[in-house]
């Protein structure tokens, strides 16, 4: 049978398999599970990583640090028997593939395999390689996507599998391309059969090499027009060096943003290439939380097979509404208790901000004018913090320690918790769990934002910059609230003030108003995100695969 291959370099299937870093990688593993429930032609791949990403630990000052906890593959895949050989730096690279399958909501299955460099056959350099997601310098990078892109596709070939077009998420997997020409696809056949998918415009999200590395790994494999490739398709640095998302843009008839506004910032960053807009989605059953599943299947019969029906949320009794509400908020003050020994209030409005530290996310903006909030929030409000700086991000590291010594400054009047660790389950726990999802990164840097459409699916309220999916989402005072009138400069002094602006005059007085306006607001919250679930969202990538025949 022909398949989709959808390449990806991280992927987050659940929690304890910590191949992934972040939204890329758990869209990712919303994906395949999107298009198990669609019954889609598809089978994934990404690569294995030994350490996974790193557990986040964090001192009483907020200062990060990282270890590795090995994973081992008998405790989460399946050994297909199948191991492929790929030739490297005058030796032989083996990996090992792994499998997992996903079964959808009708029984159909995706197959996602991981290629496995501890192969016993490897030396220690190769066996390396697949140590840790995104780490080790351009050397180890751009082999892993050499093992990634070509291994990945002769693995896929070795396992039977016919690819009938292919599905690149991020510019880790471009290799793959050149693989498929080598074996004889032309440049017109590859172009119609290739999706890829861009999702960040900010630098640090699109790997570049330089040219002698890449062909000192792929050799032969580089066209040797790639350099003018790269030009042609708007490369800010004129092709100084191999960037693999522009060399993807070239290769490809088909690129898609994950945002409306995502697409027209990425069509600046691609010269001549029509970026089409195909808005993220989450996963529907995997990031709403068992109260409201279990509220849903009472009021919202078929929701599971058909999350549209979400949109009638507006039928759901105050009563049964709140009562799962009140569930999942003791679920979340349960977990910051033992977690942290920060105690939250009942009565207390939450708010939740949990994603990467990246500097851009402004994770510490709330906390620009600590008198300010404390005249706002004092004994009103409560913060639920999470999420990880990359290792070698220093400035997203910095974040944390200002979030830990703002915390420390206003603890007598707002009780700030700081859950270490983040990962699937706590994200989970905290976008179902808080009252409001607060988010204000520099506008338009935001590609999607995939963390809000899980909290406005379990009746969370979104309070954020007007970027990423929010703008096509928001209806100010409605379902959630919009900060700032979408200005794309930064200006931190604005955006705060205009965050207390809102918090003040408008999110702390409906808190006020009662439970009975509160789940209005719910209602509409969760009506809102049968827009942007992941079948909606395979509904959308349909018209690209449909073209792959």
């Amino acid at each position: 049978m022909s398949v989709i291959a959808y390449f990806t370099a991280e992927i987050g299937l659940w929690s304890e398999l910590h191949t992934y870093s972040g939204g890329l990688g758990v869209l990712a593993g919303d994906h395949v599970k999107s298009a198990a429930d669609a019954a889609l032609p598809l089978v994934g791949m990404s690569l294995l990583y030994r350490e996974g990403y790193g557990r986040q630990h964090l001192n009483e000052h907020g200062e990060q640090s990282e270890s590795y906890a090995p994973i081992d593959p008998n405790d989460h895949l399946v050994n297909t028997g199948k191991t492929i050989q790929l030739p490297l730096d005058g030796d032989t690279l083996y990996a090992t593939v792994w499998k997992t399958n996903v079964v959808g909501v009708t029984g159909h299955v995706v197959p996602v395999y991981f290629l496995d460099t501890g192969h016993p056959n490897n030396s220690t350099a190769f066996v390396g390689l697949g140590a840790r997601l995104y780490g080790g310098d351009d050397n180890t990078r751009v082999r892993q996507e050499y093992l990634l892109g070509v291994g990945g596709l002769q693995a896929l070939q070795e396992l039977g599998h016919d690819i009938e077009g292919m599905h690149l998420n991020e510019g880790h997997c471009t290799f793959a391309m050149l693989e498929m020409l080598r074996q004889g696809w032309s440049r017109e056949s590859l172009a119609q059969r290739t999706l890829f998918t861009t999702h960040t415009p900010v630098p640090a999200g699109h790997d570049r090499f330089e040219w002698d590395l890449v062909r000192t790994v792929i050799g032969d494999l580089l066209p040797e027009d790639a350099e003018e490739l790269v030009m042609s398709a708007g490369d800010p640095e004129e092709g100084r060096r191999c960037s693999m998302s522009h060399l993807a843009v070239a290769l490809a008839t088909s690129v898609n943003a994950v945002s409306n506004l995502n697409a027209k910032v990425a069509s600046g960053m691609f010269a001549n290439a029509h970026i089409a807009p195909i808005t993220n989605g989450v996963h529907h059953i995997t990031w709403t939380s068992p109260s409201m599943q279990g509220l849903f299947d009472e009021h919202l019969p078929g929701w599971k097979e058909d999350p549209s029906q979400l949109g009638y949320a507006g039928s759901l009794p105050d009563e049964a509404l709140l009562h799962a509400r009140s569930t999942n908020r003791r679920i979340l003050r349960d977990l910051v208790r033992a977690s942290t020994g920060v105690e939250l209030h009942e009565d207390r409005l939450t708010i939740g901000f949990a994603r990467r530290f990246a500097t851009y996310k402004r994770a510490n903006l709330v906390f620009r004018d600590l008198e300010r909030l404390r005249n706002i929030g004092a004994h009103r409000i409560q913060f639920v913090f999470s999420g990880k700086a990359h290792p070698k991000d220093e400035g997203g590291k910095q974040l944390i320690r200002e979030i830990f010594a703002s915390a420390e400054e206003v603890a007598d009047d707002i009780p700030v918790a700081f859950i270490e660790n983040y990962d699937m389950a706590t994200g989970l726990a905290m976008t179902s769990g808080v009252d409001i999802w607060l988010n204000n990164p520099i506008r338009p840097l935001e590609a999607s934002g995939t963390s809000g459409m899980k909290a406005a699916m379990n009746g969370v309220p979104n309070c954020s910059i007007l970027d990423g999916w929010w703008p096509e989402a928001c209806e100010h005072g409605v379902n959630g609230w919009g900060i700032g009138s979408a200005e794309d400069d930064r200006d931190d002094e604005r955006d705060a003030a205009n965050i207390y602006r809102v918090l003040e005059q408008e999110v702390l007085p409906l808190w006020d108003e009662g439970p009975a306006r509160w789940a209005k607001l719910m209602r509409s919250s969760i009506a809102t995100s049968a827009r942007f679930t992941g079948a909606r969202m395979m509904a959308d990538y349909l018209y690209f695969y449909d073209q792959f025949s």
